[in-house]
This record gives C-alpha cells, structure tokens and sequence, in this order.
C-alpha cells in the first residue's frame, strides 16, 4: 500500500505547506501512515485523516483549536480535534468544553459531539498528530506528524488576517512559539481534560476568540450546536 499525503490534501493547503515541509521527512511520514493503516487498525479512518483541512479551506480559516492526538476509541476520530460523529457518547474533555461554552455564552450543552459546523465557519479542528492505533494513545507521536501540523499552523501565522490561536494545555501551549504576527491573537489555559478541568472552567475563550475577531472586523463564531446533529 502506497500513500502520498500531499495528494490528499486539498489544493489551498497544499500549496500553503509545501514549501513549509522537508519532502523527504513528509515521504516517510506517507510511508509511515501507509504501513500503519496496511497493517493496524488506525484511528480515524483514512478518508476522514485530513477532514479539518477540508471543512475548514486555508482561506477561510479564522480560528484554530488545537489538540494533541487523536480520539483512539473505536468509532471517535473522525479528523477533528475533540470532535466525535452523531451518535457517539461525548469524551470527557468534550464534555467540559461544552460546559465551558454554557458558562461562558449561556449556550445549552448539545446533544451531538459532531463539531463540523464551527469548522464550517473558519475554525480549524486540528491535532497535533492526526492518526493513532487503536487504544494506543500516542503511539503515532513523534513520527513526522508534528512537523507536518507545525507547518499549518506557520501557514495561519502567515496570513494578513487575524487568526485566533486556541492552545489548551502544556503541549498545545508550546506551539505559541510559532505564531509571531502581531495581528494574531492567542489564548491559552489549561486543558479540558479531567485532569485539570478546574484550571480550565472559568477561562471563557468563546466569548474571548469572538471578540478577537469582531475586533478585527471578522463576523462571531456560531458556537450554538443545538438543533444540527
């Protein structure tokens, strides 16, 4: 089984991360992936393994949350950060963020973990690293897949336009080190984690990346997910 990840990317991210990669770290990162769907069972599936890219084009990107690694439950990633499909029971951190939102914007907790439409309106649900085996978490960590994510997150920093960083957490924190526009905007707190959900509760980020972008003339996030899954 052979695989290219640049031909799987659409156009516009293709064209922004290219000249962001080394192409022979990326060729064996494609070879990597391949070898590990071929032979393991690899979360999310790979039709869905660049899906934030595609419900979210580079140039309509606005904002972007970032996560660590991919959900490994049988039937959770779906190519999103903290995203889950219909039907699925909300992991624990997703749980705490829709808490967070309901506090934050009085918005109620929805009933689907499916967070495809804010990615539909600019937000990029993006991991750090996009694939896992199967209760295996981590276990696609260091690999070539931060290299490949840094790179997009280099591309957003790129853009005259304000994007807004969302790093929750120690690692996600890390990456602020890339973002050097000064037009940006970056907001940072602990994990939703279980873990440390009490640091978490309280930050108010929705509230705080839809002003960031009204500051900047762009229209407000529609966090409301009630009514569409």
């Amino acid at each position: 089984m052979s695989l290219d990840l640049m031909e799987l990317l659409s156009d516009d991210w293709r064209e922004r991360l290219d000249p962001l990669l080394d192409p022979i770290a990326t060729a064996a990162l494609s070879a990597f992936v391949a070898q590990e769907y071929a032979t393991q069972t690899v979360y999310p599936p790979q039709e869905d393994l660049f899906a934030a890219f595609r419900h979210c084009s580079y140039d309509k990107a606005r904002v972007l949350i970032l996560g660590q690694d991919p959900y490994h439950g049988p039937g959770q990633a779906h190519g999103m950060s903290f995203s889950v499909r219909d039907g699925v029971r909300l992991p624990p951190s997703l749980r705490n963020i829709y808490k967070e939102l309901a506090s934050d914007l009085e918005v109620p907790v929805a009933k689907t973990g499916d967070l495809t439409p804010w990615a539909d309106q600019g937000v990029l649900l993006l991991n750090a690293v996009l694939t896992v085996r199967g209760g295996e978490a981590g276990a696609h960590a260091g690999k070539g897949w931060e290299e490949f994510t840094d790179a997009a997150i280099r591309a957003l920093n790129d853009k005259p336009e304000r994007v807004v960083f969302v790093l929750w957490g120690a690692y996600a924190r890390k990456k602020a080190r890339l973002i050097t526009g000064v037009h940006h905007t970056v907001i940072e707190s602990a994990h939703p984690s279980p873990l440390s959900a009490k640091k978490f509760f309280g930050t108010r980020p929705f509230s705080a990346v839809n002003k960031a972008l009204v500051d900047a003339g762009s229209p407000e996030i529609v966090w409301d997910l009630n009514g569409r899954g």
